[in-house]
């Protein structure tokens, strides 16, 4: 019998004001999200960077879940 893992999500890609706009955080939060390393900047080319929606939906899923365990 195998079991095969559940396919992850699509990606949803955004630029970085896309990505800032949609957590309400200004772009430069961002890019101190991918200096800290809590979620990662996609380069396509010199100009071309995208972030994923998902990646930071997740990060504040953690961030929600720490913040209710520490009271």
């Amino acid at each position: 019998m195998t079991t095969t893992a559940a396919e992850p999500p699509p990606r949803r890609w955004a630029k970085k004001p896309d990505a800032a706009a949609y957590v309400d955080v200004y772009p430069e939060t961002i890019d101190n999200w991918v200096e800290r390393g809590l979620i990662r900047a996609y380069k396509f080319g010199p100009r071309l960077v995208r972030y994923d929606l998902n990646e930071i939906d997740a990060m504040g899923a953690a961030a929600t879940a720490q913040e209710a365990a520490n009271g």
